[in-house]
């Protein structure tokens, strides 16, 4: 049996090619209908029909109160698939809005305590759509680390974030890229103010609000007004955090749990790098699962390890090489890669999006 670390996604991984995930893979039938039911409660389309859409619209899906339930639904059904005769998790962690997925599959909330949780946040976050984000790398396509790069960006964030009307801040530190948010101001004067990378970057954030920033002091309030201590627990596994602090089972405060929540993970940085760091040198897992939807998030776990300098990985040609001997990254929403570690058998796809 192989050990693992979970990695849950967060916003920006339901796109167009993940139109119909949860129909073709969602395991539990009740549960989603509870999903369901917790929507249309609160006057929301649920995401049975959201995931059984004929078209995708980037303008529906990507919004925060539809994105982040999808997100959340797609990810507690991959972990709920996962054969535990074939692998043991032995903690769990998640890039941003992948928190609130994470607590509810190391059992720290329930399935659908967790559900609602990320539910609220998201309904919460597009309601109030203050400030933007953008995406900006500090390694090239080689993958190979260039601390020096990174620190000269961080400095023209600060730069910028001291000029009048301006507001700039690292939002997560994600692997090779970093995740910036602010004001239009700020984002705009980063924007002038680097070359052009990789033909693509920097890269605004449709429908992105400046997540993990000061700028979203409100909206943590609101989520602390609505949602109590009580739906925290204690977790069963070993829960890795966005600063790379772990929860243990028994010996963890839900109250701990849910002020970093519903505070520090929504106002300040989001370190996920440091939280694969930390999952990969404090449990040495066999692999690496990323949940879906979609497989984005690969890549930025894969370059955490490089800089963390795990078993021996130093660009991307290494990886490759480790990957194809024996892999270390296994991403559910790869079919053939899923198959390795699911209870599934060989279906066809899940329906193409028009």
């Amino acid at each position: 049996m192989k050990t693992a670390v979970l990695v849950c996604p967060g916003r920006g991984t339901y796109n167009k090619t993940e139109l119909g995930y949860l129909r073709q893979n969602f395991p539990d039938p009740l549960l989603l209908a509870d999903f369901d039911a917790a929507r249309i409660a609160v006057g929301q389309e649920s995401v049975t029909a959201l995931d059984g859409a004929t078209r995708y619209s980037a303008a529906k899906f990507g919004r925060g109160d539809n994105a982040s339930a999808l997100i959340c639904a797609a990810t507690l059904g991959d972990f709920l698939s996962i054969d535990r005769t074939k692998v043991e998790i032995v903690a769990v962690t998640g890039n941003s809005m992948g928190w609130y997925s994470a607590l509810s599959c190391a059992g720290a909330m329930t399935p659908l305590a967790g559900f609602q949780l990320a539910n609220t946040m998201g309904a919460l976050m597009q309601e109030a759509l203050i400030g933007g984000q953008l995406i900006y790398p500090f390694m090239g396509t080689d993958w190979r680390p260039d601390p020096a790069r990174k620190t000269e960006l961080l400095a023209q964030v600060t730069e910028i974030n001291a000029q009048p009307d301006h507001t700039l801040a690292l939002s997560i530190d994600l692997g090779g890229m970093l995740v910036l948010a602010g004001n239009e101001a700020g984002l705009k004067s980063f924007e002038s103010a680097v070359p052009q990378a990789q033909e693509r970057f920097p890269m605004r954030m449709e429908n992105h609000a400046a997540f993990h920033t000061e700028l979203q002091v409100q909206v943590a309030e609101r989520g602390r007004a609505l949602i109590g201590v009580e739906c925290f627990g204690q977790p069963l596994l070993p829960l890795i955090d966005g600063r790379g602090e772990i929860s243990w089972p028994g010996s963890s405060d839900a109250r701990s749990l849910r002020d970093y929540t519903l505070g520090h993970q929504v106002t300040q940085s989001y370190d996920f790098t440091r939280a694969i760091t930390i999952a990969a040198r404090e449990f040495a897992p066999d692999i690496f699962i990323v949940t879906g939807p979609g497989t984005n998030l690969g890549g930025a776990v894969a370059q955490s390890l490089i800089l963390a300098s795990w078993r021996g990985m130093d660009d991307k040609s290494s990886f490759q090489d480790l990957q194809a001997r024996t892999p270390i990254l296994v991403s559910l929403g790869v079919r053939t890669q899923r198959l390795s570690v699911t209870r599934e058998e060989l279906k066809p796809p899940y329906l193409e999006a028009n």
